[in-house]
């Protein structure tokens, strides 16, 4: 892999900053003088043609005059000049452009075409843009300060990304407080080019930034967002904010599941996905940057708490139950091992009060135990500087008393003068600290709500995962047919006729439109019965009085039947005729009521609800909400999230749930909605689970025309594409699957890369390279299959899969070509493995929409120029480069 195109950006050897000035108060000036200020070794040439000097400096009047290549040019003058500008740098072979200028697309149309303009003549010249609306760029490490910010930025290991160029100043001028420092800085702005997707995408790889933090208001492209997220967070911790948590997403007016899910918590289920921690202040942000930066992991959430003052420790307490952090329950031994070295009157129970005369020793040994023990996951320790308190010495025992674990362990000292000495040793060694408790309890949530969300990055659920294949076709026509009609919601028949489609129990339902009809179905059906409006007009039919419960007799069917009907034609006048429908009397004496919904995320796509059902949904307010596609394991955190969970447990006289069926029920869900672009808004309300399966009592469908061109891509994650797994049988009679790399096939590919021979591990990274890193390994087998892909031959050895081959290719900057990279073990070389391999990759490429595939061979690889040959690339030379060619393959022949 060579440089990363947005390298320009961040490591230029060049700069032009257009609109310099000598105005003290001008961006142009301070642009300058940042520049001027970090130090920035590469020729800075300032661009402004009414100025032959500025600021010290030669000045130029445009672009074409500047005397050497340019890497980056830097724009700050008024908008309507910025297109003239833009040509000038095509001209000049300029591939990274900064605009700070605003007076775009923030100003309405005129702002909008001009934007739109400036566009144009960047794909033109095959510009990129960073902005516009922005403050620019910072990279400390190479003296690069592109920003109009005041004042200098330190050195460090966290990234910043921020929409807002105000937020990003506050943040700058915040960590300056608390000397922390920054690898990299981007002010986004309106981010009408350069997106934060592709930018998270060099910050993954960049060996200079450890944690990422970011602050977010809009996103718009979903899919490209969770990409990015995903390639950083799989290798360094990501936190966010994110601005606008109360304005609703989702307009569904007509559906329970849209009163309940807004766009903010459909915001949280994706960048949970995305293995991304949030944030909700500035102060939490850097607290879980802390954290985070130590890699600490932890495999649960209870946490101990150890303190020499009773009050700190409660107050504690109180704040990881608002986190929702558990209390570790010591165990017998620790409870034993505690009472040997504590005075009598200690605690006895966590928080674990050592009292106000402790001692560092005691500290330590608290520490010590609680370390060992296997009900704890984490320890926070807070010393609060009482007369007999030395915080300097416990300080360096609680160091000292750390380094043994891998268990996180924070710590508190509360205080300002007598304590500032041990904090210093803190800053100085693995510990996180924190000056009050509350804090240091909100970072070690942030600690469990990162090691939980990494588990879901990891999880790349089929579409159909294990399941018995649903009524796809079936579903879709029905679908269309009410589609057709004019109609968008689905009858309570057809929404149930949906549901079993993707073998979801549903209760037997019956449409009548007059008590004689009713009267026969009911017979037809066996008594108990329920009598239900099913009309398009009415959403929610118990608001209307719509539902008559467990009628018993062919003359009270008749008799609900006639007084709803002429309730409704009294209320409703211009209604001349009332449908309604006959179902069977769903009992069940252990039944609990729920509710699944799908809504439509105006950025996300959809999104599923989950929670406590009934009439009293939205009074209730209980639901948890995923992303499409889910897995069982998904599918038992969305449960675990809600306070239904608690209530399909063993409950009073009520035995446990059958949770398999309903784990199936929402996977169905989760299929059905990723398999049916059309559907807009589901409900199931309630479905009625109890210790022998599920029922679908009610459900309403509403659906519009799909104008999707690629499957899925109404979805904001792609699936896992199982449907481009290929079976072949070799010429000397070796059966391999052909198959797209998954998370769990990480053993195997750093066992494969360690069997390759020095030669062929040489023509495959075209350097000397004897195992894969961790980093590697994370990025070659937890990819986006929606911008790459990479598939593996493999087959079966005394019953485990082993690795013949691997390739891959990611998607390029230009939106239209792909970078391959192919290798095939030495054993198994000339048995067309690789042929095979290749043909596979190209043929998800084409039906990508891409035109190119092409990648880059070392000239002395003749084998693999001998496959390219065969499969019809041609193959050209690199300019100044004679040990490597390019070989490309026009796809659209």
């Amino acid at each position: 892999m060579g440089p990363h195109y947005l390298s320009p950006f961040f490591t230029p050897k060049s700069v032009a900053i257009v609109g310099a000035s000598e105005r003290e108060n001008s961006v142009g000036y301070r642009l300058l003088l940042n520049m001027r200020e970090a130090g920035f070794k590469g020729g800075l040439y300032p661009v402004n043609n009414k100025r032959e000097t500025l600021q010290g400096l030669k000045a130029y009047p445009d672009l074409a005059a500047v005397p050497e290549e340019l890497d980056l040019v830097v724009i700050a003058t008024p908008a309507a000049t910025v297109p003239d500008i833009m040509r000038q740098c095509g001209d000049k072979g300029v591939a990274s452009v900064i605009i700070i200028t605003a007076g775009f697309g923030e100003l309405g149309a005129e702002g909008r075409r001009l934007q739109q303009e400036v566009l144009d003549i960047a794909h033109r010249y095959s510009i990129r843009i960073v902005g516009p609306n922005c403050l620019g760029i910072v990279r400390p490490s190479g003296q690069l300060n592109a920003t109009f910010a005041e004042g200098p930025v330190k050195d460090g290991s966290l990234a910043l990304l921020s929409q807002s160029g105000a937020v990003c100043t506050a943040i700058l001028d915040w960590a300056k407080s608390q000397d922390i420092g920054f690898s990299t800085v981007v002010s986004m702005g309106a981010a009408a080019d350069v997106d934060f997707g592709e930018v998270l995408d060099y910050l993954a790889m960049d060996a200079k930034t450890t944690g990422i933090l970011m602050y977010v208001e809009g996103i718009r492209d979903a899919r490209r967002f969770l990409s990015g997220l995903k390639a950083a967070a799989r290798l360094k911790p990501v936190i966010l904010i994110k601005s606008g948590r109360h304005e609703a997403g989702s307009k569904a007016a007509m559906s329970h599941t849209g009163a309940l899910v807004g766009g903010d918590n459909v915001f949280d289920a994706a960048i949970e996905r995305a293995g991304v921690v949030r944030a909700y202040s500035i102060a939490e942000l850097f607290s879980a940057a802390r954290v985070l930066a130590n890699n600490y992991v932890v495999r649960q959430d209870r946490l101990a708490i150890i303190t020499n003052a009773g009050g700190p420790g409660v107050m504690s307490t109180d704040r990881a139950e608002d986190d929702g952090i558990k209390m570790a329950e010591l165990s017998p031994a620790s409870l034993e091992a505690l009472d040997a070295v504590l005075p009598a009157h200690w605690s006895h129970a966590n928080p674990i009060d050592i009292l106000g005369d402790a001692t560092p020793e005691r500290y330590k040994q608290a520490l010590d135990i609680c370390l060992k023990d296997k009900n704890i996951d984490g320890v926070l320790v807070i010393l609060t500087p009482q007369a007999m308190t030395n915080p300097t010495q416990v300080a360096q025992f609680i160091i000292e008393g750390a380094k043994s674990s891998r268990k996180p362990v924070l710590a508190s000292w509360t205080g300002g003068a007598r304590v500032q000495e041990g904090r210093n040793l803190f800053d100085n060694s693995k510990i996180a600290h924190f000056n009050t408790p509350e804090v240091a309890v909100d970072a070690f949530s942030f600690l469990a709500a990162y090691s939980r969300n990494q588990i879901l990055l990891k999880q790349i659920p089929s579409p159909s995962d294990e399941l018995t294949p649903p009524d796809v076709i079936g579903a879709r026509l029905i679908i269309e047919r009410v589609l057709s009609e004019g109609r968008q919601v689905l009858t309570t028949q057809e929404s149930k006729a949906i549901l079993a489609a993707f073998h979801i129990p549903v209760t037997q339902t019956i449409k009548v439109t007059s008590a004689k009809d009713a009267m026969i179905a009911a017979e037809t059906l066996g008594f108990p019965v329920v009598l239900k409006v099913n009309m398009a007009e009415f959403s929610h039919k118990s608001d209307i009085g719509g539902v008559r419960l467990n009628i018993n007799s062919a003359l009270d069917v008749s008799r609900n039947f006639t007084e709803m009907e002429a309730a409704i034609k009294r209320n409703y006048p211009e209604i001349t005729e009332v449908g309604m429908t006959v179902e069977p009397m769903y009992r069940s004496l252990s039944g609990r009521e729920l509710m699944i919904g799908v809504v439509r995320d105006p950025v996300f796509g959809p999104a599923i609800s989950f929670g406590l059902g009934g009439t009293m949904v939205e009074i209730l307010r209980d639901n948890a909400v995923a992303l499409p596609p889910l897995n069982a394991y998904m599918v038992e955190q969305l449960i675990a999230k809600t306070r239904a969970a608690k209530y399909l447990r063993a409950f009073r006289q009520l035995p446990p749930v059958h949770m398999k069926t309903l784990i199936d029920v929402l996977l169905n869900i989760s299929i059905m909605v990723s398999e049916l672009p059309e559907i807009l808004e589901l409900d199931i309300n309630p479905l009625i689970v109890d210790e022998h399966g599920v029922m679908a009592v009610d459900a309403r469908i509403k659906a519009e025309v799909s104008h999707q061109l690629m499957p899925y891509s109404h979805m904001a994650i792609h699936p896992y594409p199982h449907e481009l797994t290929q079976h072949y049988q070799l010429a000397n009679g070796m059966n391999i699957t052909i198959r797209p790399i998954r998370p769990e096939d990480a053993d195997m590919e750093k066992d494969f890369v360690h069997r390759l021979s020095e030669r062929t591990k040489y023509f495959r990274f075209m350097q000397s390279l004897q195992e894969l890193t961790p980093e590697m390994i994370v990025r070659f087998t937890q990819i986006d299959y929606d911008r790459e892909m990479a598939f593996v031959a493999i087959t079966e050895h005394d019953g485990m899969p082993s690795e013949l081959g691997v390739g891959r290719y990611m998607m390029n900057p230009d939106g239209h070509s792909v970078e391959f990279a192919l290798v095939v073990s030495d054993d198994c070389q000339g048995l067309g493995i690789g042929t095979r391999i290749m043909k596979t990759l190209m043929q998800a490429a084409k039906y990508k929409g891409m035109s190119f595939f092409e990648g880059e061979v070392l000239a002395i690889n003749e084998p693999m120029l001998s496959l390219m040959k065969k499969l019809g690339f041609s193959i050209e030379a690199i300019a100044g480069d004679t040990e490597v060619v390019r070989v490309v393959k026009d796809l659209r022949q």
